[in-house]
């Protein structure tokens, strides 16, 4: 519910603190803001998709799932989050809104959080857990 939350006033953001700068610098974070929201859906969505049957709604892993270190999961351990982040960190731009960058920031510490509390429940759940999260960025890939 508080991802959900976040996402609704970082779009409520995009619309009301919009307009943060003109010419030049808003033609450098068009396509900034472009490739990061390409990028950040196409790894939400491979993170969906490569779940599989191990999908849940909840940061609890589901009874009879597995590990999934393949696809997305090969780049970092929360595509889904990251994913979003870098969505939400290219609406920002794309609406020049400093409110909806401070908005995906915010949304980034959430996701940080949570994920700290699913990784344990991970590792409980899956021996192999800790030697995939020592090799594998956390949300960002090639970055966290």
């Amino acid at each position: 519910m508080i991802q959900l939350l976040l996402l609704g006033l970082i779009l409520v953001a995009g619309f009301v603190g919009g307009g943060g700068w003109t010419r030049e610098p808003r033609y450098a974070t068009t396509i900034v803001a472009a490739f990061l929201l390409l990028g950040g859906g196409a790894l939400a969505l491979a993170g969906l998709l490569h779940l599989g049957a191990s999908l849940t709604p909840l940061p609890h892993p589901r009874d009879g799932g597995r590990l999934v270190e393949t696809g997305a999961y090969a780049l970092v351990r929360h595509p889904i989050y990251g994913g979003l982040v870098l969505g939400s960190l290219g609406y920002g731009l794309l609406c020049a809104s400093p409110l909806a960058i401070a908005g995906a920031l915010v949304l980034l510490g959430f996701f940080r959080l949570k994920s700290a509390r699913e990784e344990i429940w991970l590792g409980e759940r899956y021996p192999a857990y800790e030697a995939y999260a020592a090799r594998t960025k956390r949300m960002l890939p090639f970055i966290y």
